[in-house]
């Protein structure tokens, strides 16, 4: 385990004892049921945060403390939904204004348009472009 696995396990073990002010010896499973009800819910932590409290209090009270709860058989952390961060034109166009050198305005605003990834437009190549196909959409 890394030492920075580690950290954040023993902070997780630290936040539930200064949360309920006890040994955690003496905490039982429906005062750790409740504690993440309230890290979702009233504290509102990320589902990666919860995760990792969930991870490191799992390894404190099953490998620790050798409680083997049920708990910790049916909670799952729910994976965190986010949009992908999408721009206005205004923005890109407001972006490429900013490129100051010919080739990487042209990469970039080939990249943008034809919503290559940054990678795949590394590799384009002159050979990768259906001119017939470009001359006949223009009539």
């Amino acid at each position: 385990m890394s030492e920075r696995t580690q950290e954040c396990y023993a902070r997780s073990v630290r936040q539930l004892i200064e949360f309920y002010d006890k040994d955690p010896r003496k905490i039982t499973e429906e005062e750790l049921e409740e504690y993440f009800l309230y890290r979702r819910n009233t504290s509102q932590w990320t589902p990666a945060t919860l995760k990792i409290c969930y991870c490191g209090l799992k390894f404190f009270f099953t490998n620790v403390l050798r409680k083997e709860w049920h708990l910790f058989k049916i909670l799952k952390a729910q994976p965190e939904k986010r949009l992908p961060c999408v721009l206005s034109q205004e923005e890109v166009f407001q972006i490429l204004n900013q490129v100051r050198t010919f080739h990487n305005y042209a990469y970039l605003s080939t990249i943008y348009s034809c919503g290559l990834r940054l990678q795949e437009g590394l590799y384009l190549q002159v050979s990768d472009i259906d001119i017939i196909r470009i001359l006949t959409s223009f009539g």
